[in-house]
């Protein structure tokens, strides 16, 4: 059997940057299962899903607009530490929620300079070239209750 649409696979990643360091990995937790074709994984990691198997190793370098996007220059901006309340000691790398024209958005400070805080809402992937090591380890046909809401019920597909 092979992943195609409706599709549920398991795999283990490890996910590194240009420079080799590890951003992200399933080593040591549970692998990662989702529905083939219902966009739940970036769309550059999800082409090369396609056609493989158990126990496939392979890996995949998907480029940043098949990735988590490019990065948009709009969306850094400089707020006025006032917008912060009840933040004592805000610091470069810290992350907050605000709100965006798309609704929720995650923002990273960048800098602080006095009473200036620069923020990025871009992605912290974004405009990263994404290189997977992906280690297929289950694969089984969707069930019909699946495929109705487009994504993958519990560890085993059951409902608790």
């Amino acid at each position: 059997m092979q992943i195609a649409q409706n599709s549920v696979a398991a795999f283990h990643y490890t996910l590194t940057d240009d420079e080799g360091q590890v951003i992200d990995s399933s080593e040591g937790r549970e692998p990662l299962t989702y529905l083939h074709g219902s966009g739940q994984i970036v769309p550059g990691l999800e082409k090369q899903m396609e056609g493989r198997a158990v126990g496939d190793k392979f890996t995949a370098d998907v480029i940043p607009e098949e990735g988590y996007g490019v990065r948009h220059a709009e969306l850094m901006q400089e707020v006025p530490r006032e917008a912060f309340q009840g933040v004592e000691d805000i610091q470069p790398g810290m992350q907050f929620q605000g709100r965006g024209p798309q609704g929720e958005i995650n923002v990273t400070v960048t800098k602080v300079e006095d009473d200036k805080v620069f923020i990025d809402g871009n992605h912290p992937l974004a405009g990263k070239t994404l290189h997977f090591a992906i280690e297929v380890t289950d694969l089984r046909v969707a069930t019909e209750e699946e495929l109705a809401h487009g994504h993958v019920h519990g560890a085993g597909g059951h409902h608790h």
